[in-house]
């Protein structure tokens, strides 16, 4: 999503750009349901994009206890959208011959007038700038920062894409329209409507999306649910296929111990999980050289502020900003990490202080974080909101 973002704008700044995205195969069908910010919807509209069906327009936001009896509502308009939707809005925005699909990065040099990047393929690319938009597991980073590394955070998330015709008609009724949540001692669970298959909006035709947030101490419970049925333990994330029977078996018995009634029945009809590790990834640079890092290459938030895409796309924007400021490349990146850095670091700590009282094992420091943000009233008011970014 960074890179496509990143791309589209430099385009626009008279930058020519290639794409080079280590899968094969297209990445539409992937991913799971996000929160698009007015700051994300603002640079689409920069683009030229339309956003009129980007999502599913809520305005609302409950809270059921564990009687399933609602004590919270608010009102908090907001657009949930899924993150194939936003993708295919930016990659059908590319022309085709800029894309390049299965060239994985293996290297890359540089020098006073230029980069130098090392492809899967065999092929070697030189050019005026390298940008790494690869993600968590970054080849970028890895060269530029080898000692920035993702750390798990002492919880994970369990995750499903439900087909709307796939949930209880009374409980269909009572969930589809809102963003919901439910926060078992230690715990929270929420779910919302974003489109279905193709970008579908149709009622009927939607997902309800579910993410449950659960502590697991890395050491112990994390290596148990990475662990598939052949006794492979899996680093980092494991394959949704692969998770071990006993594991989603657990996860099904706490729903019914643990969730309002109505997220039973949504836990019920989930068909294949999605196991979510948490991690901070917290980069000290954004720039080296000819070489920009950005989006959760450089930086990845806790999912609870929802600032992943609009980060991304702050980072671009500053990126091709910086680019356009500059005569030279090195001291346009200098410029774009100077406007970024402060804006991450702040992105990352909300995010440690939503989360803390999900961890597994806390500091002193994080307790009183958990203290604070763990209410019902706060989970509420500041779950997928960036006010503080602004206030």
């Amino acid at each position: 999503m960074s890179g496509l973002l990143c791309g589209l704008l430099l385009r626009r700044a008279g930058w020519n750009v290639d794409i080079y995205e280590r899968v094969e195969s297209e990445l539409s069908g992937r991913g799971a349901g996000i929160v698009a910010q007015t700051e994300l919807i603002a640079r689409l509209h920069t683009l030229g994009l339309a956003t009129d069906n980007l999502g599913v327009q809520i305005a609302t936001r409950r809270c059921l206890d564990f009687a399933g009896n609602l004590i919270v509502k608010v009102e908090c308009p907001q657009v949930l959208t899924a993150w194939e939707r936003v993708y295919r809005l930016l990659r059908d925005a590319l022309p085709e011959g800029c894309y390049h699909r299965g060239c994985g990065l293996i290297g890359f040099m540089q020098d006073a007038d230029a980069v130098t990047a090392h492809l899967s393929n065999g092929e070697t690319v030189k050019a005026d700038l390298l940008v790494g938009a690869d993600g968590i597991r970054s080849t970028v980073r890895q060269g530029a920062l080898p000692n920035a590394l993702p750390r798990y955070v002492g919880y994970s998330a369990w995750r499903a894409l439900i087909p709307e015709s796939a949930i209880p008609p009374a409980i269909h009724r009572e969930m589809i329209e809102y963003m919901t949540f439910c926060l078992p001692p230690g715990e929270q669970m929420l779910g919302y409507p974003v489109a279905g298959p193709d970008n579908d909006l149709r009622p009927g035709h939607r997902r309800f999306n579910v993410i449950w947030y659960r502590p697991a101490d890395e050491q112990t419970k994390l290596q148990w649910l990475l662990t598939d049925e052949s006794g492979i333990t899996h680093p980092i994330s494991i394959p949704p296929p692969l998770i071990s029977r006993e594991a989603i078996a657990e996860m099904r018995e706490a729903a019914e111990r643990l969730l309002a009634p109505q997220f039973k029945q949504i836990v019920r009809a989930i068909d294949e999980p999605i196991l979510q590790p948490i991690y901070d990834l917290e980069s000290p640079r954004m720039a080296a050289g000819r070489v920009a890092i950005l989006g959760d290459a450089a930086f990845v938030a806790r999912p609870h502020v929802a600032a992943g895409v609009s980060k991304a796309a702050d980072d671009a924007a500053a990126l091709a900003d910086a680019l356009q400021a500059e005569a030279g490349v090195v001291p346009a990146l200098k410029r774009f990490e100077a406007a970024r850095l402060p804006e991450n670091y702040r992105i990352i700590e909300r995010a440690r202080h939503l989360g803390a009282y999900l961890q597994a094992s806390r500091t002193k420091e994080e307790q009183a974080r958990a203290g604070r943000h763990s209410t019902t009233d706060a989970v509420i008011a500041e779950t997928a909101t960036l006010d503080f970014l602004y206030a």
